[in-house]
């Protein structure tokens, strides 16, 4: 028998913030869903717009990193497989497909100011970048240069 292929690749905007449980062996899991844009031109040639959302699951320290460092709106980029579960709620069967998380990369540069750091006390502190000042360079004129000047 042929073997499958189950891979997902998915980028798009957090619908919630991510939700972080822990099973009862002690195993970190993280739920979250992605809102997936995209465009088709309908029967009449106009173009529309739908969105599609996607429940996924991440296991352990991916699972901690996802919920340390993304939010609702946080953009990213997942990767992982599919998976089906069903169960039976109040006499009916419920079923669901989600994608199980392998690599989540975070496509927001860092919330905030990137040139503040948060101490202790959780007030902005300046950071040790410091500002350069403009470069003003001088007009040497039409004057040819002489190569025996060049240091090197």
């Amino acid at each position: 028998m042929a073997r499958s292929l189950n891979q997902v690749t998915l980028m798009g905007n957090l619908t919630r913030d991510p939700e972080l449980r822990e099973t009862p062996n002690g195993n970190a899991v993280c739920g979250f869903s992605l809102a997936l844009n995209r465009s088709y031109r309908d029967a009449g040639g106009e173009w529309q717009e739908a969105t599609d959302y996607v429940d996924i699951t991440a296991w352990g320290p991916l699972g901690e990193r996802v919920n340390q460092y993304l939010k609702k709106g946080s953009r990213c980029l997942v990767q992982g497989r599919l998976q089906s579960r069903s169960w039976e709620q109040e006499g009916q069967k419920r079923s669901k497909v989600e994608v199980l998380a392998n690599d989540v990369t975070f496509l927001d540069g860092r919330s905030d100011n990137s040139n503040t750091e948060t101490s202790n006390d959780e007030e902005p502190v300046k950071s040790s970048k410091k500002n350069t000042k403009d470069v003003v360079i001088e007009d040497i004129g039409d004057e040819p240069i002489n190569l025996d000047d060049i240091p090197f």
